[in-house]
């Protein structure tokens, strides 16, 4: 968004200036007579340039097919702070104003957005290089894949335009972008690892380079650890993967992804608020286990057939798995008792998944400015077998068949937007065109032993339209505006529940939402960012459960401000006193971003409750450090409201405010030594001061967040 030309590029131009009139003087005299009638004397030539003013916190308008122009985004370069290890998605996403993590000591993620519910991401778009990684994207929208993020350059964030351009769901796209292979080493090698509290354990392996038009890149990665309970805590994740780039400078590119992931963890059980106050530590499942595959891949074809036209074609699919086994018997934060106690609940999902997404992007003239079109088309199809049995023992793999069913949907959406420029104002109107089916066999249910097996199909249609303005009041300040629409379908849970008596609304309806968003935003100078927003969001017959009936829980409101600043104090001072102190001293950049929510239920069932995990406040803050690309030192904290972990507002779901500190450091030892060779160290204290924290509450109980554990590691890089 803010192109300037870089010093680098400065100092290009003055030597190439100053070479070009070195060689106009005659070097060499056969005379003091001829030297005298040769030379000549030149003007005096002056280059200035703006200084580069480094990465913009915010997307641009417009990148590749897609339109950023009037939403509200957040961009986040991992390279910013020192090295994030175990997928710490509490510092990586530290500078996102609207996000809650539900944080858990699982390699899982759950996130929500501004009061809506963060299991597993299920009402955000959560995407890898632009393909959803969604266990299905609306029958089964939940994440329980996410990238390690070694492998992730930057992480993106679009609100409320979200709906049309990536997906429908209320609570936007968080897309996280890859690294590509390097284009100036033929090979290089990538090397971390490091050990922690709780004897963790993690280390990720790269390759990668150019080799003419190819440019290549593989890595494996796996982290451990026995996590902080006193048993059935452990985790292992193994993951790898490979990206091939055809003519990756060209104007037509290849790109080929293909990536495996495997994880396993045991659930050590919830706990009761005395339970967790006496000892959070204490475990209460011994033989709970849970476990996930995931084989995928992608190829991408890129076209520019000039500055003003783009094409972009892109082929996604694979298998995912979700296994898991859990003891029965139990209670919230009981240990399994009784006659159950001796049996196992084990269930099994399959998702086989084909996308097809084309998109086009054009920019034309008309009444004297440029404007831009996008349009396209994403094309879903899922076939998700389950099975659920019935061990005989606590610690079972399988037993007898119970449940089974085969589920499939099929998804296609349109989507169009265009760009109209009008000097200083913009304004981005689009449209998205939804259509969703749904079929749900049951095949065997014996816990339904008076209703017949369902046997269901559905069918969607939803047009959603949306509309985003920006105006530009001064270079680098900008106003903006955006609303839009979005649909949340029903799951296959809900458009057939498995659980025993439990019966569907027979006018169940799918969720809607509106959006709406203005806020102020700019990047004026090289040391400044800032974005305020008022938003305003309605979620009308969100789905939910009222004692055994799956039925529309009623509409709520969700409003608030969104404030984030980021300022490098050393860099100020430099820019008023035109001195160079970032090159001595380094650069100090504090950082605020705060999330002000007032959410209620105005009609249903909850009426004049607070929804679930939507806190009053989210404040998070902190510093960081930087010394010539060879320190980094950051200091964050992350302070939550109290809230509920449930619509009712259930006393067992109470959760208390809670303030959490991270400390982390980096120092590179060796820099480029024979231009082949970087070491680095890095490590850590998380939970700094040692708080007593949960910020998720499940049925079965309190789900304790991490304790104090450090951890270090060295980074090595060759080629």
């Amino acid at each position: 968004m803010y192109g300037r030309i870089s010093s680098l590029g400065v100092w290009v131009v003055v030597l190439t200036i100053g070479f070009l009139g070195v060689c106009s003087l005659p070097v060499l005299a056969v005379s003091e007579e001829k030297e005298k009638k040769d030379v000549k004397t030149l003007g005096e030539v002056t280059v200035t340039a703006v200084e580069e003013e480094g990465e913009s916190p915010f997307l641009p308008d417009v990148d590749g097919t897609k339109i950023y122009a009037g939403k509200k985004t957040t961009l986040i370069d991992m390279k910013e702070l020192p090295t994030v290890t175990n997928n710490n998605f509490r510092q990586a996403l530290v500078k996102v104003p609207g996000l809650l993590l539900s944080e858990e000591s699982t390699p899982l993620f759950s996130v929500g957005y501004r009061g809506l519910e963060p299991h597993r991401a299920q009402f955000i778009q959560v995407m890898k290089d632009g393909v959803p990684i969604h266990a299905d994207m609306f029958g089964y929208p939940e994440s329980y894949y996410v990238p390690p993020l070694q492998t992730v350059e930057k992480i993106e964030f679009i609100r409320g335009g979200a709906g049309l351009m990536y997906g429908p769901q209320p609570g936007g796209a968080l897309n996280f972008v890859t690294h590509k292979p390097v284009l100036d080493k033929k090979f290089r090698i990538h090397s971390e690892n490091v050990f922690g509290s709780d004897n963790y354990f993690s280390t990720y392996e790269a390759l990668t380079g150019t080799i003419g038009p190819l440019g290549y890149l593989g890595y494996f990665h796996e982290r451990q650890g026995d996590g902080f309970r006193d048993a059935n805590s452990d985790f292992e994740v193994i993951s790898s993967g490979t990206k091939a780039v055809i003519n990756q400078t060209g104007d037509s590119r290849l790109i080929m992804n293909y990536d495996e992931y495997h994880e396993e963890h045991g659930e050590p059980g919830g706990l009761t608020r005395a339970q967790f106050d006496a000892d959070p530590s204490v475990t209460t499942r011994e033989f709970d286990r849970f476990r996930l595959e995931r084989y995928y891949g992608s190829i991408k074809y890129e076209k520019e057939f000039s500055e003003d036209t783009q094409f972009d074609s892109l082929v996604y699919g694979g298998r995912y798995r979700r296994y898991s086994k859990r003891q029965r018997g139990g209670g919230f934060g009981t240990v399994p008792t009784g006659a159950n106690v001796n049996s196992n609940d084990v269930e099994e999902q399959n998702f086989y998944n084909l996308g097809f997404e084309p998109r086009f992007r054009h920019n034309y003239e008309l009444f004297g400015n440029e404007h831009t079109l996008t349009l396209g088309t994403h094309t879903f199809m899922s076939h998700s077998p389950r099975t659920d049995q019935r061990g005989r023992g606590p610690a079972s793999d399988s037993g007898i068949l119970h449940k089974e069913a085969v589920r499939d949907s099929w998804y296609l959406s349109v989507f169009l937007e265009n760009l109209f420029r009008f000097g200083k104002l913009s304004v981005t109107p689009g449209a998205r065109l939804e259509h969703f089916w749904q079929k749900i066999n049951e095949r065997r249910n014996v816990d339904k032993t008076t209703a017949p097996l369902a046997d269901t199909k559905e069918f969607d249609f939803e047009p959603l339209f949306g509309s985003g303005t920006v105006y530009e009041i001064a270079k680098g300040i900008e106003a903006y505006a955006n609303i839009s629409q979005s649909y949340r379908p029903k799951i296959f849970t809900q458009a057939v529940p498995t659980g025993t008596n439990q019966v569907i609304n027979e006018d169940l309806r799918e969720g809607k939402g509106v959006q709406y968003d203005f806020g102020l935003r700019g990047k004026p100078l090289p040391f400044l960012a800032w974005d305020v927003d008022y938003f305003f969001m309605t979620f009308s017959n969100q789905i939910g459960t009222e004692g055994n009936t799956v039925t529309n829980a009623g509409r709520a409101h969700h409003q608030g401000m969104e404030f984030f600043t980021e300022v490098d104090l050393v860099g100020a001072y430099d820019y008023f006193n035109k001195t160079h102190h970032v090159d001595t001293l380094g650069s100090l950049s504090p950082f605020v971003t705060l999330t002000v929510l007032d959410a209620e239920f105005s009609a249903g069932p909850f009426e004049g409750r607070q929804p679930q995990y939507a806190p009053q406040y989210n404040f998070r803050f902190g510093t960081v450090y930087k010394w010539r690309d060879r320190v980094k030192i950051s200091l964050l904290s992350t302070f939550v409201d109290e809230h509920f972990a449930d619509d009712a507002s259930t006393a067992n779901r109470f959760i208390p405010s809670y303030k959490v500190w991270d400390l982390t450091a980096e120092v590179n030892l060796l820099k480029n030594v024979r231009n082949a060779f970087d070491v680095s160290i890095f490590g850590g204290i998380n939970n700094l001061f040692d708080e007593h924290y949960y910020a998720r509450v499940r049925s079965d109980g309190i789900d304790p967040a991490n304790e104090r554990n450090i951890y270090g590691g060295v980074k090595i890089n060759l080629g």
